[in-house]
């Protein structure tokens, strides 16, 4: 898949104003400064459609953006952002959980994980609520330019064998960086797959 242009349409606080089409959606959701936005740009082929903060928690809202006149791509906040409080931290985990678990058109969730560092508990436990959700998902592991493909290999079986551990199925898993474009073709391969078998 070749992505030719790309929209921001909105940002949106509840579920049910994001926009009412049958469009399918693809979300994007990680710890603060797991690198979301540089993926997302990415993937677009852009640099600035999704702006880039040096401070975690920027992003506060469901950010919209129509990809090829044909799906969403969605940029949720970030979870474990500690420097909010806590009020503000629970009004962001009610509207990811509300967008997650009602949004009919949402066909997958790309959890996003940092390569640098070894399996997180915060990690574990939103794949875990994912799991219980019963929503689909797939991971993908971001800066491995930075983590270097020994150490993040291992990082990834150490993650995959944490939710075997549970009892967990292994999801779709994809390797990333945003500055070598690693995993670029992959991802949107995956994703026209699901589309086209809709």
């Amino acid at each position: 898949m070749i992505v030719r242009t790309a929209t921001f349409i909105g940002s949106y606080v509840e579920e049910k104003k994001c926009p009412a089409n049958a469009f399918a959606e693809f979300a994007f959701i990680g710890r603060s400064n797991v690198g979301k936005s540089s993926l997302i740009n990415m993937l677009c082929n852009r640099k600035d459609l999704v702006k880039i903060s040096r401070s975690p928690g920027k992003t506060q809202t469901l950010n919209f953006f129509l990809i090829n006149n044909q799906f969403f791509f969605v940029d949720l906040p970030g979870y474990g952002y500690a420097k909010v409080s806590r009020e503000m931290r629970k009004k962001w985990e009610l509207m990811i959980e509300e967008y997650l678990t009602s949004r009919k058109t949402l066909q997958l969730i790309f959890a996003l994980i940092d390569a640098r560092h070894e399996p997180q508990k915060i990690d574990l436990e939103f794949v875990n609520q994912l799991t219980g959700w019963e929503l689909p998902f797939a991971l993908v592991f971001t800066k491995c330019d930075k983590a270097g493909k020994s150490q993040t290999w291992e990082h990834v079986h150490q993650f995959h064998d944490m939710l075997r551990s549970r009892k967990e199925a292994i999801p779709e898993t994809f390797i990333t960086s945003a500055d070598t474009r690693a995993g670029k073709e992959e991802m949107l391969g995956f994703i026209e797959h699901l589309i086209e078998n809709k």
